[in-house]
């Protein structure tokens, strides 16, 4: 049983193994949903605008849906791609159910996430350099609402949530050659709109 295992033990468990034993255990799901409710809810709010409230109850049926449909779950897969995969439906999920909420989405980003998303650009020029400044986030992030979402959406998963290629195409159920076609249009986009900007004097 998992109360009788201590938290180091738990935490030496696999993401794959928790959820096998989480059908016969739910407090090993518990565990789960302390090792992601932070990085699901940090997602959360780079795809969305959305308020306090409104994530939380977002996060809580992503752990209830998961939780419900863990005999579905592939061990052969990567248990955090599959949830993060949950997620990405259930907040877009969330928009279309709330109609005054339908335009598009905002990505958020902190300074945190700098290093990042200005990694995108070209280092060469002294222009994007200075967008690694910690004073920049915000523009960084009005710009990235420029992009369609299918190309913010790529850019949040690679650069921001920092998943690899074959994670990002099993979240968002696409072949990995479509994925890379993505990331590489996306990047493009993203360093036009950031050029324009800056031509303008705008960032």
């Amino acid at each position: 049983m998992a109360k009788n295992l201590n938290s180091r033990e738990l935490e030496k468990l696999t993401d794959e193994e928790l959820a096998r034993r989480s059908l016969q255990d739910k407090e090993y799901f518990y565990f789960l949903i302390k090792r992601y409710e932070k990085k699901l809810l940090r997602y959360i709010h780079r795809l969305s605008d959305l308020s306090g409230p409104d994530s939380e109850d977002i996060l809580q049926d992503i752990f209830i849906k998961t939780y419900c449909h863990l005999n579905g779950f592939n061990p052969k897969q990567k248990f955090s791609s599959w949830i993060y995969r949950i997620a990405r439906n259930e907040t877009i999920s969330f928009y279309r159910r709330n109609k005054s909420l339908t335009q598009e989405s905002v990505v958020k980003i902190g300074s945190a996430d700098i290093e990042n998303l200005a990694g995108i650009l070209n280092d060469e020029d002294e222009p994007f350099r200075s967008l690694r400044s910690i004073e920049k986030t915000a523009e960084l992030g009005e710009l990235l609402k420029q992009l369609p979402r299918k190309y913010r959406e790529v850019l949040v998963l690679r650069y921001l949530e920092e998943k690899k290629y074959d994670e990002i195409s099993d979240i968002l159920r696409k072949s990995p050659g479509t994925v890379a076609t993505l990331i590489n249009r996306a990047k493009s986009r993203f360093e036009k709109i950031v050029k324009n900007n800056l031509s303008k004097g705008e960032v």
